[in-house]
């Protein structure tokens, strides 16, 4: 077989390099002669790898000093209960934003635990999908936080700019974008993001969180979902999930050599516009999602005949294209491409795009 690249949405293909270290020291890692996962988390050559990660994402992303940076269990539906469970306290509602399925999620597990006011911004005809604009949103000045999800995967759609909340906190949702451009931490209140995507192997979550709303989650919230009770111990209240925390930092080291994520988003622009401008080109392929909210990680498309998906699916893996499929929800196809997808094979995919629509005249 060809080289195999994975357009997987999640757990997601990672850096060849990464994986290469990884291999490289899984049984004696640093000369510890066991592996980094056969390892106390308090022990001192551990803590000093954490820390590195740490220091790293911060540096990455310029996190401010007024951040807390914890590294949780329980992935991004996890967070759904953790945020309003510490930062909606009781008598107050928070806005949520629904762009698409994620965002529906939250919405969903939110509601277990406060009043939710749910502002859904899908702008969806016949013939496109578009968002309403931020500047548009009706939210309350009162709100305890607004939450949104400026990436979906499922659906394909992204909002660039960061919205404006006059004040109230941001909470984001960042599990599928996180990492792949440039952004200004001090615009959110909250960010989190499951790491299977552009961070690492699933079983991790990051949570930036500014330290004024540490301290406020409500009296029923478990003491491993409390953001005061991790930041004070450093994400090591409990044993955390030390490989996945390894293997992120081995990431976090791989982007800062590539230039950092200025010089990511850049490749990432690239990946994306080369995909969209094959599918925009084509007889056979379709995307009906307006420009300004088209997704530069997730990119989904269809097949006019749809009675083609099963034989692109299948030439497809077998040239080592694989992942193709799109969600159920949406059907058709979908190419997830976070930072680690290199641009060759995004151009493999377009390459073989075009071939499957000679063929299939």
């Amino acid at each position: 077989m060809s080289e195999v690249f994975n357009f997987c949405a999640g757990p997601a293909m990672l850096p060849t390099p990464v994986m290469a270290k990884a291999q490289q020291e899984f049984i004696n890692w640093q000369d510890t002669g066991s592996s980094v996962m056969e390892l106390s988390h308090r022990s001192g050559i551990y803590i000093t790898m954490a820390e590195k990660a740490e220091a790293d994402l911060r540096a990455l992303m310029s996190i401010p000093d007024n951040y807390k940076v914890l590294f949780c269990h329980g992935g991004g539906r996890g967070q759904f209960s953790a945020v309003p469970l510490n930062l909606l306290p009781q008598g107050k509602s928070a806005d949520y934003i629904v762009s698409g399925s994620w965002s529906k999620a939250a919405v969903a597990e939110a509601n277990n635990f406060g009043e939710i006011n749910v502002i859904n911004i899908n702008q969806d005809t016949d013939k496109s999908s578009s968002l309403l604009d931020s500047s548009e949103w009706p939210l309350d000045p009162e709100a305890a936080y607004v939450h949104y999800c400026p990436n979906e995967t499922v659906n394909g759609l992204e909002i660039s700019n960061i919205p404006d909340t006059n004040g109230v906190p941001l909470v984001a949702d960042m599990s599928s974008n996180i990492l792949s451009h440039e952004i200004d931490v001090s615009k959110f209140g909250l960010i989190y993001a499951g790491a299977q995507k552009n961070i690492g192997p699933s079983g991790l979550t990051i949570v930036i969180v500014r330290e004024d709303l540490l301290g406020q989650a409500q009296i029923a919230t478990p003491c491993i979902m409390n953001y005061k009770t991790a930041a004070d111990n450093d994400s090591m209240y409990n044993t955390p999930p030390t490989y996945a925390w390894y293997l992120a930092g081995l990431v976090f080291q791989w982007l800062t050599e590539l230039g950092g994520v200025k010089a990511i988003a850049k490749v990432n622009k690239a990946k994306a516009e080369l995909l969209y401008q094959a599918i925009d080109g084509s007889d056979l392929y379709m995307n009906h999602i307006e420009t300004e909210f088209r997704s530069k990680m997730n990119i989904p498309f269809w097949l006019k005949d749809e009675s083609l998906n099963d034989k692109f699916l299948s030439e497809s893996e077998a040239v080592g294209l694989t992942a193709l499929k799109g969600h159920r929800i949406v059907g058709g196809m979908r190419a997830s491409i976070y930072n680690a997808m290199p641009l060759e094979g995004v151009q493999a995919l377009v390459d073989f795009m075009e071939q499957f629509e000679k063929r299939n005249r």
